[in-house]
């Protein structure tokens, strides 16, 4: 088997996803990215949760942990923790990271580790049928909303940024440079980086397909000021057309890792600490 990148998987692999998704197209920017950032699979991470989205970890070649549904963030905060040498994704769909994760998607937020939410938005959940998504506009209709969704979508990046999240971004798959640049910068940034990553679910959402998405997103101009949170905001309030683009990002917050000391000289990860048993003795003595 010829591998172009080194995230290709050795073997040949059915993939689960229907002709057309864009799921395909988020695993060629993912790979790309790693690729052009000098990553080794040894020094990447992908954890997801239950969906489609969240098969991607087994089909990239790096570490990976497939958890329970809404559950990615706390498991690869756990993994940072672990080993803040790596760089850790956190990759699953709207419905995962947003619906059955929102609680965690809010309190990743508040402790800003340092890894990535990569977020596949098609507004609906592709594994289970296409039921509405958190993200899913009110009036979209579905085989299970048939009089059409009356709950008002959630809005992630307006959520983050309220938040203080530490980078914000949203992109378009099928927008190829543009995401990986977007996500280049997400990997590379300090802190708990949210991207929402716009793609069409070919067979259960007819209405935001990839020439809706073309005519329905714009990117942000050079000029808008990143580091402006009540700007940031009013931008990703825009409903008419979807901006693209780095919304926010702010360096200043610590990371849960400085929290802890897991950034200073010498850190290293944890299965290449020794364990002193006489103190964890006298530890766990003083509970008895």
């Amino acid at each position: 088997m010829d591998r172009k990148s080194a995230f290709d998987l050795p073997i040949e692999t059915d993939i689960a996803w229907c002709p057309g998704c864009g799921d395909f197209a988020i695993q060629k920017i993912l790979k790309r990215t790693l690729d052009e950032l000098g990553l080794l699979p040894t020094q990447t991470a992908l954890v997801s949760g239950i969906g489609q989205a969240a098969k991607m970890p087994q089909y990239v070649w790096a570490h990976m942990f497939n958890g329970l549904h809404g559950r990615s963030l706390p498991a690869a905060t756990a993994v940072k923790l672990a080993n803040p040498t790596l760089k850790v994704i956190a990759v699953s769909g709207d419905g995962c990271m947003l619906g059955e994760g929102g609680n965690h998607f809010i309190h990743t937020i508040r402790r800003n580790p340092g890894i990535v939410a990569l977020i596949h938005d098609n507004r609906v959940y592709g594994l289970t049928k296409g039921q509405a998504a958190p993200t899913a506009p009110t009036g979209m209709k579905t085989k299970l909303q048939v009089e059409g969704v009356f709950n008002e979508p959630l809005n992630p990046l307006a959520l983050a940024i309220s938040l203080n999240a530490s980078f914000v971004a949203r992109a378009y798959c099928g927008e190829a440079d543009f995401s990986v640049e977007i996500l280049k910068q997400a990997i590379s940034h300090p802190g708990f980086a949210v991207v929402d990553m716009l793609q069409p679910c070919v067979t259960y959402n007819k209405i935001n397909t990839y020439s809706w998405f073309r005519e329905n997103t714009y990117h942000l101009e050079p000029e808008h000021p990143v580091d402006n949170q009540t700007e940031a905001f009013r931008r990703s309030l825009e409903t008419e057309k979807l901006p693209l683009g780095i919304f926010y990002r702010h360096t200043s917050k610590p990371t849960l890792e400085a929290h802890l000391g897991l950034t200073q000289q010498g850190s290293k990860p944890l299965y290449e600490h020794t364990v002193n048993h006489d103190a964890l003795r006298e530890r766990a003595a003083r509970f008895c």
